[in-house]
């Protein structure tokens, strides 16, 4: 067991080590901020599929009525040539129909195409009371939906901090992502933490639930827009060891807000140090028309990741 701990150790290591951090920096993230816990087993190199995040059609799949509907979406996405399409729960009619839901499935399924998974919006800060339990709530009925749809992983929000105790909105939020995680475990399901501002907006502040979240079912969603640090891929590498599932922006900013392209070989780079074998989902951000953006962006996706 301690060959093997010390071999997981290395392998993080060495995934800071391609993020361009020195040794002393490697030493402190490893010593004092990941060592609570271990990194995700994986077997074997890393390998990588690719999906697009329902997200990139936002302005599309919007609206009364909407220009496209998810069915639209997934077959673009089976037309660009993806393994998997993540259908964000956003754009989906109300009430959802269990009957809807089987029949995205099959239409996925004949197209070939995984449904990589699915993403929430939710506030666990709350305090005890209705707001939370309807929160709690919304994250289980759509773990059932996952479950239909066969989508193993959903992303999750911590939420707001709601106290002026910042440890005890700490807590709330762990002990909503843990009771959830049971839940979601009983019905094959992942719970995957997007760094997403608030509380996750730091590598440190992301760690501190890696640490604290005690779930075989619990992960994260990484996404690499979403740090603003002198570090961004050095953040990213501290949290690729326990990453499920990847979303990719097209561009990054540090503190100073000035945007640039993202540095998709170093992306690709720290993810297979970390031995990741997962989705690379392209979510699109940007201005323009998804629907030919996004076919130009999953080649060079392709290309840096391949």
């Amino acid at each position: 067991m301690l060959h093997q701990t010390n071999r997981r150790g290395f392998l993080v290591r060495s995934g800071l080590a391609c993020a361009g951090l020195s040794g002393a920096a490697i030493t402190g993230a490893w010593s004092g901020r990941t060592s609570a816990i271990e990194p995700i087993a994986r077997r074997g190199p890393a390998k990588f599929k690719f999906s697009l995040a329902a997200y990139s059609y936002r302005d599309l799949l919007n609206g009364d009525p909407p220009l496209l509907s998810l069915t639209d979406f997934v077959n673009d996405c089976a037309a660009l040539g993806l393994e998997g399409t993540e259908l964000t729960s956003y754009y989906f009619p109300d009430p959802v129909t269990e009957d809807y839901l089987r029949q995205l499935k099959q239409q996925c399924f004949l197209l070939g195409l995984d449904v990589s998974g699915t993403a929430v919006g939710n506030d666990f800060g709350l305090p005890p009371g209705e707001e939370r339990r309807q929160q709690l709530e919304h994250v289980r009925r759509w773990i059932e939906h996952a479950e239909i749809l066969g989508a193993p992983v959903i992303r999750i929000f911590a939420g707001h901090a709601h106290h002026e105790d910042t440890a005890q909105a700490h807590r709330w939020m762990v002990e909503g992502i843990e009771e959830c995680c049971d839940y979601a475990g009983q019905h094959g399901v992942h719970l995957a933490l997007e760094n997403h501002g608030g509380p996750t907006a730091t590598a440190d502040g992301m760690l501190a639930f890696v640490r604290d979240v005690r779930s075989p079912w619990f992960g994260i969603n990484l996404d690499t827009g979403n740090f603003h640090s002198e570090d961004i891929y050095g953040d990213l590498a501290l949290l690729a060891p326990y990453t499920l599932n990847v979303q990719v922006k097209i561009r990054v900013s540090g503190p100073d807000g000035q945007q640039q392209p993202s540095d998709l070989g170093r992306l690709a780079e720290i993810l297979r140090a970390a031995l990741y074998r997962g989705y690379i989902v392209l979510e699109y951000e940007e201005s323009g028309d998804p629907r030919t953006e996004c076919r130009k962006h999953m080649d060079q996706l392709r290309a840096a990741f391949g």
